[in-house]
């Protein structure tokens, strides 16, 4: 029997290479409309799109998802598969599939409902998350529980190496809860214990805070390493941060402390933070050590801001 798939990003897109190398009959991929990307601005077809394309499965990219609900229907898919689409299905389309429709989403359920899970999990300093199936409904990842896997988060993690591992373990775990419902081997459980929620990320979130303790802005860093990335301001130039690590010490909040190992050392609310790669506006990125190569900072005169 058919599967609809429905997703949008690259965190999509393993789940929907391991149904096509299963051998899943996918008749059809939904996902959001294409949009511009990039520093040209040009229109590129959506992660899951591209490989939905490449193996010539049908793709549909509606605005408002009330009109496709007659394709869907004359599908009479067995199951809808939902990974990070991007909007939340109406009660119309989750009555289409004969057996229910599954999300994979990436945090441990209820804990993390919502759009950014990964990213508040690292915002966080948690020290573990994973992956839930669960049946859809009509709530925000209300949904009864199928299956869970847990993997732990190392200090070094960051939204993109985090996000990898967990894009290949919900695919994995798809194929498992496919095969479980099939052979009557997985019972749906309702979500149990107290809900937390991932709200979408704002652009303004990456702002520095040097006020703040140094581990919460280096969670700060690899929470948004993705998007919209931690910035801060050295004079007038704007400055991302893409790896830093707090370590131990005391100085003056936003004080450029000290200059080591190529690496910038700022003062904190509590602790330090090493900054190890950057970028100025309109340049590379570069490491820390790059980036100093012919200017001037001098430790104890210069302010991040």
């Amino acid at each position: 029997m058919a599967i609809v798939f429905f997703g949008t990003p690259d965190f999509a897109v393993p789940t929907l290479r391991s149904l096509i190398d299963s051998g899943e009959d996918t008749a059809l991929v939904v996902s959001q409309p294409d949009r511009p990307k990039g520093r040209g601005r040009q229109i590129s077809p959506t992660p899951v799109k591209a490989l939905a394309l490449t193996n010539r499965i049908p793709v549909l990219q509606p605005h408002k998802l009330h009109e496709i609900r007659e394709t869907l229907a004359k599908i009479e898919p067995e199951f809808l598969v939902v990974v990070a689409y991007g909007k939340i299905l109406p009660k119309d389309i989750l009555e289409i599939p004969k057996r229910g429709a599954i999300n994979v989403h990436a945090s441990l359920l209820p804990r993390y409902r919502g759009a950014a899970p990964i990213q508040w999990a690292l915002l966080n300093g948690d020290s573990t998350t994973g992956v839930t199936t669960m049946l859809m409904d009509e709530g925000l990842d209300t949904g009864d529980i199928l299956l869970k896997a847990e993997v732990p988060i190392a200090i070094e993690d960051n939204a993109l190496s985090l996000s990898e591992r967990l894009s290949m373990l919900g695919s994995r775990l798809l194929l498992e809860t496919l095969q479980g419902l099939r052979k009557g081997l997985i019972t749906p459980v309702p979500q149990s214990g107290e809900p937390c929620y991932a709200p979408p990320i704002r652009p303004e979130q990456g702002r520095i805070d040097w006020q703040r303790p140094a581990r919460e802005i280096a969670n700060l860093v690899r929470g948004l390493y993705l998007w919209p990335q931690a910035y801060c301001y050295l004079g007038n130039e704007r400055l991302k941060v893409f790896k830093a690590q707090a370590i131990e010490g005391t100085g003056v909040a936003g004080r450029i402390e000290a200059i080591e190992g190529g690496n910038i050392i700022v003062g904190c609310a509590n602790g330090l933070l090493k900054i190890e790669e950057l970028q100025a506006e309109g340049k590379r990125r570069l490491a820390t050590r790059d980036f100093l190569s012919g200017r001037r900072l001098r430790p104890k005169d210069g302010y991040l801001s």
